[in-house]
């Protein structure tokens, strides 16, 4: 229970189903009072008390768990080496992939739990004998891309009651059942990174520092200098520190050699690209490419592609019409109609 009024109202809908259910909120990332303040992130004291709130309304034993090192090893760590490599990382896939859905799921085993229950906007069901993970009917809302990591036996043992609601519906819900929460806004932004200063962060944590180095064109020819390359990420316009004389996109970033290529717009379309660390949720890869909708961020609609696996979880996807901005470091999630088919991370576009 996270605080907020989607894992609160899944609790409630899971007791009125019968279920004897234990509350619990992961203790994530140690925060200072100037954090706290205005903070729009989750994982803050005041969740906290929210969720124990609800808990104690519901009549459920309610725990708080301290992750914070485990979140560090899996989550912070990670999002710092790959900002290093010169990627754009997804944190809040290896929050869920590694906390929720390992770290939470060993303690439930522990507690003798059946079943683990968040507030992700998506579906499980159990068809030709595999469950298959789905979108939610509210496209709004559907959260099923940062789902992508799931196996059938972790699928076997969540329940996401909220895959058939709008949300609009839960805090009506929520309201009428005197949830403290339920008008309260959504989290937006990453826990640890609560004021948006990706590169701030990452030398606080490191003690390091990255130093300036070129802009590059296309051509190899320097055109200027960049300020480190924490800074930038695949398709960034707004930021590079300097005027010239048409507008620059960055198209790509090479830590090695410390620089950052510009180009135009249209020099960002590409139609390949390779996903690494690949996860089928079905437990088993095509034998031979496959047609199917494919997502290279969170907020876009899937597009129609060729997928074919290239390695033991290596992937080649050819997009029918060029994508902008295909980014290192984001993941790509595939789809067949509704039903998740798997994901893994974007390493690079050919």
């Amino acid at each position: 229970m996270s605080g907020g009024v989607d894992s609160s109202l899944s609790a409630k809908l899971m007791i009125d189903k019968g279920y004897e259910c234990i509350g619990c909120n992961m203790r994530l990332y140690e925060r200072d009072e100037e954090d706290e303040a205005g903070s729009k992130t989750c994982c803050s004291l005041d969740d906290v008390t929210d969720a124990r709130e609800v808990a104690h309304r519901l009549g459920m034993p309610f725990y708080v768990f301290n992750f914070t090192g485990d979140f560090r090893e899996k989550v912070i760590c990670p999002f710092i080496e790959s900002y290093e490599k010169g990627r754009t990382p997804n944190p809040c896939i290896d929050c869920n992939r590694y906390m929720k859905f390992g770290k939470l799921c060993d303690r439930a085993k522990e507690l003798g739990c059946d079943k683990i229950v968040t507030g992700h906007y998506a579906r499980i069901v159990f068809e030709n004998g595999e469950y298959k993970l789905k979108k939610a009917l509210d496209p709004d809302k559907d959260q099923s891309y940062v789902l992508w990591f799931l196996s059938q036996e972790q699928l076997a043992h969540t329940v996401f009651p909220l895959g058939e609601y709008k949300k609009s519906e839960v805090r009506k819900i929520a309201a009428e059942c005197g949830f403290v929460n339920a008008d309260k806004p959504d989290s937006q932004d990453i826990c640890f990174v609560p004021d948006g200063d990706y590169a701030k962060i990452i030398k606080d944590y490191t003690g390091r520092e990255y130093p300036p180095g070129d802009y590059t064109d296309l051509e190899g020819k320097v055109i200027g200098r960049h300020r480190g390359i924490l800074h930038y990420t695949v398709g960034q316009r707004k930021g590079l520190g300097q005027a010239f004389l048409e507008p620059r996109y960055v198209c790509a970033i090479d830590p090695e050699k410390n620089t950052v290529t510009l180009g135009k717009n249209e020099d960002l379309f590409k139609r390949e690209v390779k996903v690494a660390g690949f996860h089928w949720i079905s437990g088993k890869a095509p034998e031979r490419a496959i047609r199917c909708g494919a997502k290279i961020r969170y907020r876009q609609s899937e597009k129609s592609a060729k997928v074919t696996p290239i390695g033991e979880d290596l992937v080649l996807i050819e997009f029918d019409e060029p994508q902008r901005a295909i980014t290192p470091g984001q993941s790509a999630v595939l789809y067949d109609g509704d039903v998740v088919l798997g994901g893994g991370i974007i390493v690079r576009e050919f």
